[in-house]
């Protein structure tokens, strides 16, 4: 049952501000504002957090699976709302389901199975593939990969606009009146496993393509004669990149220079996936990753809420940094100003953790499920 609840003594970080001694106020599903814990009202009931953390839920735009449901492999309503309840104990209130790349008939299963779910967390689906660059294919059958066509993006979007979110595509295969069409349907185009060069891939940027998926992952590399998708990230004013911070798909190292270069235009993902003995990924847990049966590196085992403590303790971010690296950032892109932030009238997704980093508290739309 939602209610009206007063989030008391703890730190609030909320985009750029950040406030000690006062409480958040959430009225039924909405952030009802910010206020001095003595100017709580009397109708809302108060819970003391105990000098935790409070901030926006977080919000991953690539993630493929949790625990032992990888959604391309079990393509079930019941396997997302697993996904779903798995992610939310994690403090993650929104993400775009992800499919890798596969035949365009199993994406079409993929979308209506969705549409049946009706998910309330999973904001749409994220396909990474299958119009990339085999030479960057990573963990990609190159047997799928295939050039797009207006034709073709025509035969998966059509009709499913409110449900495919995303599209990566490697910008140096992909020509520009298919970079339009799914502009024009509202699918976020994002340039990955790609090859393309530092002039390749900045005419794409300049035309339509606005992020880079995981970037140093399966792309072209930073090259002193040629800097390739990296280098031109790095040097454009606008185009954002997501990036996993886990230590070992990108070494901290090059996760500092990133930040370094790309300030707010570089956002955290998990790009996690599950265990899966069946299908065409066939993922194998070692210790914090996965790999595929053959060795090659594949999705993460990152929660949103590691990677933001992977960057305040490995890389030296600043805490209310990270925390816009998985909220304010991701929202910004995705052009969900309710999503992300504490602003009155947003959507009542919060987040409470510890010093430590452990999970204590969760709100979804207004009700405490943790």
């Amino acid at each position: 049952m939602k209610q009206k609840l007063a989030l008391v003594n703890g730190k609030i970080y909320t985009e750029y501000q950040i406030y000690d001694q006062h409480a958040l106020l959430i009225d039924a599903d909405k952030i009802a504002g910010i206020v001095p814990q003595h100017d709580v009202p009397g109708n809302f009931q108060v819970i003391d957090v105990q000098g935790a953390n409070i901030c926006p839920g977080l919000i991953d735009l690539q993630i493929y699976g949790t625990a032992d449901d990888l959604f391309s492999a079990e393509l079930t309503v019941e396997s997302i709302h697993r996904i779903e309840q798995n992610l939310l104990k994690q403090g993650c209130t929104s993400f775009v389901l992800c499919l890798a790349t596969n035949t365009l008939e199993l994406f079409k299963e993929a979308i209506q199975v969705f549409e049946k779910a009706n998910p309330k967390v999973a904001l749409g689906l994220h396909l990474e593939g299958p119009f990339l660059n085999a030479a960057k294919r990573g963990a990609h059958p190159a047997e799928l990969i295939q050039r797009a066509t207006v034709e073709l993006l025509k035969s998966v979007v059509k009709g499913n606009e409110h449900i495919l979110k995303m599209m990566t595509v490697a910008p140096e295969l992909t020509s520009q009146d298919c970079i339009d069409y799914l502009n024009e349907n509202g699918v976020l185009v994002t340039a990955g496993h790609s090859a393309a060069t530092f002039k390749e891939a900045t005419e794409a940027f300049d035309n339509g393509i606005p992020a880079v998926t995981h970037l140093w992952n399966a792309m072209s590399p930073l090259h002193h004669r040629d800097i390739g998708l990296p280098g031109a990230a790095f040097n454009h004013d606008e185009v954002c990149a997501s990036i996993i911070v886990d230590g070992i798909h990108v070494d901290f190292e090059a996760v500092k220079i990133s930040k370094e270069m790309m300030k707010e235009r570089l956002f955290l993902i998990t790009d996690a996936v599950a265990k899966c003995d069946k299908g065409i990924y066939q993922h194998v847990f070692n210790e914090d990753h996965y790999t595929m049966p053959d060795g090659t590196l594949s999705g993460s085992a990152l929660s949103m809420l590691k990677a933001v403590e992977n960057c305040v303790k490995k890389v030296g971010i600043s805490l209310d940094e990270s925390l816009r690296m998985a909220t304010l950032y991701p929202s910004r892109l995705i052009k969900r100003n309710d999503l992300g932030n504490l602003n009155s009238g947003s959507v009542a997704n919060v987040l409470v953790f510890d010093q430590d980093f452990k999970v204590q508290s969760v709100v979804f739309q207004g009700e405490m499920i943790i």
